[in-house]
């Protein structure tokens, strides 16, 4: 997949879905002994480690189809609209200094394929997005091909779920995450390895689902 045929959580497709908000609450995810947390974000947003009740359940159920060795380890969960305006306004003015040739529509839809638009309901403000990777016993992160987070600019867009600028042990371990994630019931966002969601606009319409059922939410 290249960066040219994304389906953006920005397309006006996916923004079409309706949002019919099931009242599911934000739990913390600290409180459930099967996940690994990382604290990297917790000075960010103290609803870092929180999800949708549901959300964290299928995580669970992840978690138990892992092989014995391996553990998730999030990263970041709900995220405040604030928060999201903040990245999403930081990485457009970074793409306008590398690129001054490009348009603003243009800086708008490159900046997409990182962080989602505050204006859309994010994946992340509704509780039911995730950032994640793979950790050994000992708590190492397993080699993914990039870090967690690292922008598209950056690692000359290894950082797709689909890249092949990446070795076989990452390729590998990222098949581990995807078939464990995708049997839950989660999608990817394909620039993206790291994130994944249930209920936002972007799964409805993936799955072909009439509604989604996560709007924006404030811890």
């Amino acid at each position: 997949m290249t960066s040219d045929n994304v389906l953006l959580i920005s397309d006006p497709k996916v923004l079409a879905v309706p949002i019919e908000d099931n009242g599911d609450k934000l739990i913390s995810l600290k409180d459930i002994k099967e996940l690994w947390i990382d604290n990297r974000k917790s000075k960010a947003s103290r609803s870092f480690s929180y999800l949708r009740e549901s959300v964290a359940s299928r995580l669970v159920n992840v978690q138990q189809a892992l092989p014995k060795s391996i553990h998730l380890l999030i990263i970041e969960g709900h995220r405040p609209l604030s928060l999201q305006k903040e990245y999403f306004e930081g990485y457009s003015k970074e793409l306008q200094t590398l690129h001054p040739e490009w348009s603003t529509e243009k800086i708008y839809q490159e900046a997409s394929k990182y962080v989602a638009p505050p204006a859309i309901n994010p994946p992340h403000s509704t509780g039911g997005a995730i950032d994640l990777t793979l950790a050994d016993e000992n708590g190492e992160e397993l080699d993914m091909g990039t870090r967690v987070n690292a922008d598209p600019e950056e690692s000359q867009n290894a950082c797709f779920t689909s890249a092949e600028n990446i070795n076989e042990q990452s390729k590998k371990n990222r098949a581990i995450l995807i078939t464990a994630m995708s049997q839950s019931g989660f999608v990817n966002y394909p620039t993206e390895w790291w994130h994944w969601s249930y209920g936002d606009r972007y799964w409805a319409y993936q799955k072909k689902e009439p509604c989604a059922i996560f709007g924006s939410v404030e811890s």
